[in-house]
């Protein structure tokens, strides 16, 4: 089969929704994927790996796209599964996926190899609390392997961090405490082999948490984010290498801070980015010009050429 023909005669199935903390996104964010597919004329099956019967509900389709956000979905484990069942699927492989959810193993990927990112640490029940905080000064702290900023909370005091880290230890896995990088939060979406415009955003909360991701409506984006010409370039630069130096493919988003001497610093790759109404994605190709279907069937489209499935 060719891509050409999957529209006519195959079956996409939209991975959605899941086990992890991040569950709701993907619901919405797999609702979205659903409809645009559906409006390009796909024949389109929603499976969901929360239920019992998600592994036959696989049988015959030609193409899975996944829009499952976090552990289990976006962590190399569904992909895994994916390529010993021979269903192709959209995103990052093996590699990429686990690589760019561990946090502290990207982070020390791009220390080794020179990409800007933040000083942090690991926290543990053994971590001498003060001197981290001497070390370090204001962190914030989140598992190492969640996403759309679960768990996450800043610290600037012994008894912050050491709460702070309780709070993350919840979600099981490493906890990291990342240096604060005092400055305005940059996102560049990736899509192939292109950096999209990068947008900012503004929030009245301490941070981009989760309730300004997706839920607040006084969250402000900017997109254009006002960068000029050569600093876009800069920005869009380090998220494609900081994005290709991890093993990802096809599409994402790199999330960025910047310092107030202008340097920009990578905080983490996000292989499956959220495709909701708040999403930043869709935003990014709306400013290129592409609408959610067409970005949608982009998705698709990269990921059938990325692993070579044509008949």
């Amino acid at each position: 089969m060719s891509f050409e023909t999957l529209r006519d005669t195959g079956t996409v199935a939209v991975l959605l929704g899941g086990k992890s903390a991040e569950r709701e996104i993907s619901l919405q964010s797999g609702a979205t994927i659903v409809e645009a597919l559906n409006s390009r004329g796909y024949n389109v099956k929603e499976v969901d790996p929360a239920s019992d019967r998600w592994l036959s509900e696989l049988g015959g389709v030609a193409f899975a796209f996944n829009a499952l956000h976090g552990p289990g979905g976006e962590d190399g484990v569904i992909q895994g599964a994916l390529e010993a069942m021979g269903v192709p699927y959209t995103g990052s492989g093996v590699l990429g996926s686990a690589l760019a959810m561990d946090k502290v193993r990207s982070k020390q990927l791009w220390q080794g190899i020179g990409v800007s990112t933040a000083a942090f640490t690991t926290l543990h029940a053994g971590t001498r609390w003060s001197e981290e905080i001497e070390r370090l000064g204001k962190v914030f702290v989140k598992p190492a392997c969640e996403g759309s900023s679960i768990g996450m909370t800043p610290a600037d005091t012994a008894a912050a961090l050491e709460s702070a880290w309780r709070e993350a230890s919840r979600y099981g896995g490493s906890v990291i405490a990342e240096q604060f990088i005092d400055g305005p939060e940059y996102t560049v979406s990736i899509l192939g082999d292109e950096a999209l415009p990068s947008i900012c955003m503004e929030t009245d909360n301490e941070f981009y948490d989760y309730e300004a991701k997706y839920l607040s409506d006084d969250t402000s984006y900017h997109c254009p984010s006002g960068l000029g010409v050569e600093d876009e370039r800069r920005v869009g630069e380090l998220a494609l290498q900081a994005f290709q130096s991890v093993g990802c493919t096809v599409w994402g988003r790199v999330d960025t801070m910047r310092a107030a001497d202008g340097t920009f610093y990578v905080l983490e790759v996000n292989t499956i980015p959220g495709m909701t109404s708040h999403s930043l994605v869709p935003m990014a190709a709306r400013a290129s010009g592409m609408s959610i279907e067409a970005l949608v069937e982009r998705i698709l489209e990269l990921s059938w050429e990325a692993q070579n499935t044509d008949a």
